[in-house]
Formats: structure tokens, C-alpha cells, sequence
């Protein structure tokens, strides 16, 4: 079992095997604010502070028999269906630091909780529906202040490889991207969090409009044998002769938006821009007529 679930199950059981959906991934973020390697990434989200990882690991855990989730109209709980004790399963530091965590918070109300978290991480409230029903003018003017306001248009492009779904959607956030525009030709991915519809609910959840146009991908038996710079570039050179070419309207779609006063995104799999189309595809619309916006990789 990933080490991971099993400080989900530890946290679980230190909490008398019952915590609700909120309670549960606030816990479970002031725990990581402990660790020098964080379990978990977090991101704003509609509640504060939320884990996808922990979200999904839930429901693996789940299928599996360890835990169950009970919706009741007080709200959705996870709930462990044994009665084995997880917390001897981790790290004595982590199984500390858990132990802490109930004693500072564990009396709090939910709604308390909620408000605590707000107040010390006001970033991660940014995108909360509830802040306005919790927190005081000043308390709201805090958290306002964190959240990134830029008003130029600009495109940027993003890759997934090597970064947490959390991760990926906080760059978008910090750089106030508003439109993420997919140039996969297929949006399935092996990693979680970045096959279309996971991806399209993360980025729902921060404001942050998803768009898919496979018609701007490469097949993918193109790129079974690059093994060098030149293979990447020579691939490259074709796709900007056909492809482009072919689906210039395509590209007059993400042209659009831009000048609509988006900013926009461009992404792909590969952290290496020079390794990836989507770089073809942003250098293409520097290159349109009366541009006036500008690139950067993030």
C-alpha cells in the first residue's frame, strides 16, 4: 500500500473512524503544513483548501474494503470499516505530528475548522463559495489581497510531466490563467489527474475554463521513435507544415480568446517545451498578424 493511504487510514482512526468530507481534507492539510515532504499537494478549491490525490486515494480505499462513504444530510463522511489501528502503521514523526493535530484542532466544529484554516492560509480560500459566510470584511480583504489580478492578456504554455495534478493547477492559478486549451490529440493520460474529464472537473473547481482541440495534436505512433533533439525537431517541422497548415482554424479559436482578453494556456504531456508540439502551436500564433500578447513557459 502507498504510504500515503496509509496516513489517510491513520488519520481516519485517530478520529474515532468518522470524519466528513470537509473535516477530513482540512486535517489532513494542516498535517502536511508538518512535513518537509508533503504528503499531499493542495490547491484553493470551493471549500478551502483540497487534495485531488486525497480525494482519489479515498475512493481506492474504498473500493478495497478499507473504508466506506456515507452521504447523510448532514453531508458525505468517510468512514473505516475495521477496527484495525493504522496509526502504528506510519512514521513515529508523522504519527506525532497527527496525534497533534487532534489535540490543537480536534474540538473545533467543522465550521471552525473551516475558519481556522482560512485565517492562517488565505490562499487557499480564494476560490471558496463559503469565505463570505465565515470570515469578517477584514478577514476577506486578506484573503482578496492573495488572489493573483493581472489584467494584460498572455499565453502561456504548461506541461504535467513530473508535477502533482495540485501542482499544475496552482501555476494556472497564480498566473491568473482563465482558459486552459488542451492540443493533446487524445487527453488520456496514465498519470492521475490529466485525462480530460478529471482534468476538466479540476479546473472547473478553479474557475479556469477547459478546452479540448485534438485536431492540434500528434498522433501518437509519430512519436514512438524520437530518440534526439533532431528526431524532436524534425517531427516538429512537418507537424508545422501540415498540421498547423491544415487546422489553421483551430488555431484562430485559441487566437480568438485571446483577443477576447484570456489568458490562455497551452498544454501537453512533456515538461520540456522544446520536446513538445504544443511550443509549435504557441510560436504559430506569436507569429499571426497585430499580436499583442506575450509568451512565457511556465
Amino acid at each position: 500500500m502507498y504510504y500515503r493511504r496509509k496516513i489517510i487510514l491513520a488519520l481516519l482512526s485517530i478520529f474515532d473512524g468518522q470524519l466528513t468530507a470537509k473535516q477530513f481534507q482540512k486535517y489532513l492539510f494542516l498535517f502536511t503544513r508538518e512535513q518537509t515532504i508533503k504528503s499531499f499537494d493542495f490547491i484553493p478549491y470551493r471549500y478551502g483548501c483540497f487534495s485531488f490525490q486525497a480525494n482519489h486515494d479515498i475512493a481506492t480505499l474504498t473500493k478495497y474494503g478499507y473504508c466506506g462513504i456515507v452521504e447523510t444530510e448532514k453531508g458525505r463522511f468517510y468512514r473505516l470499516l475495521n477496527d484495525d489501528n493504522y496509526i502504528d502503521t506510519i512514521k513515529l514523526e508523522d504519527r506525532k505530528s497527527l496525534l497533534e493535530i487532534k489535540e490543537q484542532f480536534g474540538k473545533l466544529s467543522q465550521s471552525d475548522l473551516i475558519r481556522y484554516t482560512y485565517r492562517q492560509y488565505p490562499y487557499y480560500a480564494i476560490k471558496s463559495t463559503i469565505a463570505k459566510k465565515l470570515l469578517n470584511d477584514e478577514e476577506l480583504k486578506t484573503i482578496e489581497q492573495q488572489r493573483p489580478h493581472y489584467t494584460q492578456k498572455q499565453l502561456f504554455t504548461i506541461g504535467y510531466e513530473g508535477i502533482s495534478l495540485e501542482t499544475y493547477i496552482n501555476k494556472l492559478i497564480l498566473n491568473d490563467v482563465n482558459v486552459l486549451c488542451d492540443v493533446r490529440k487524445n487527453a488520456y493520460s496514465q498519470k492521475y489527474g490529466f485525462s480530460k474529464q478529471t482534468l476538466d472537473l479540476a479546473c472547473k473547481g478553479a474557475d479556469i475554463e477547459y478546452i479540448h482541440i485534438p485536431a492540434l495534436g500528434i498522433v501518437s505512433n509519430k512519436r514512438q521513435d524520437l530518440r534526439s533533439q533532431a528526431d524532436y525537431d524534425s517531427l516538429f517541422q512537418e507537424y508545422t507544415d501540415t498540421t498547423l497548415v491544415e487546422n489553421k482554424d483551430s488555431l484562430l479559436i485559441i487566437r480568438s480568446l485571446l483577443d477576447k482578453g484570456k489568458r490562455v494556456a497551452l498544454t501537453c504531456f512533456e515538461k520540456d517545451p522544446k520536446q513538445c508540439h504544443r511550443t509549435c502551436v504557441a510560436n504559430a500564433l506569436m507569429q499571426l498578424p497585430a499580436t499583442d500578447y506575450k509568451l512565457q513557459c511556465l
